[in-house]
């Protein structure tokens, strides 16, 4: 099983403590990585919840997101020795998306900046 097929079996709800984890090592909040979340999904609170309980996958996660923000393209960089604009997989993007974003905001980046706005 390579990396790819890795993200796509791998459960949001294993991965949303260890986001939390690296913000509140650096001073910020559980809150701020759901403002994060909720930004680049539009999910919220509850739906949020709902995909934590239901242990989803990354796939089913961002397949059933409401709307993924449409300033995500202005996320660019790179992630994990990947540059994120070059990613051709749709979910590896995704979730490369996410990665930036918690990274930035556990950096101490300004919460206006993390979300491009």
């Amino acid at each position: 099983m390579n990396s790819t097929e890795r993200i796509y079996k791998m459960t949001f709800s294993s991965v949303y403590p260890m986001y939390i984890q690296k913000a509140e090592k650096k001073g910020r909040t559980k809150e701020a990585v759901d403002t994060i979340i909720f930004w680049l999904t539009g999910y919220d609170a509850q739906s949020l919840q709902d995909q934590i309980n239901r242990q989803t996958t990354f796939e089913t996660f961002f397949e059933e997101a409401p709307q993924l923000n449409p300033n995500v393209t202005k996320i660019t960089g790179m992630i994990c020795g990947y540059r994120i604009e070059e990613i051709e997989d749709p979910l590896m993007k995704k979730v490369s998306y996410l990665d930036k974003l918690v990274d930035e905001l556990a950096k101490g980046r300004v919460m206006e900046k993390v979300l491009r706005t």
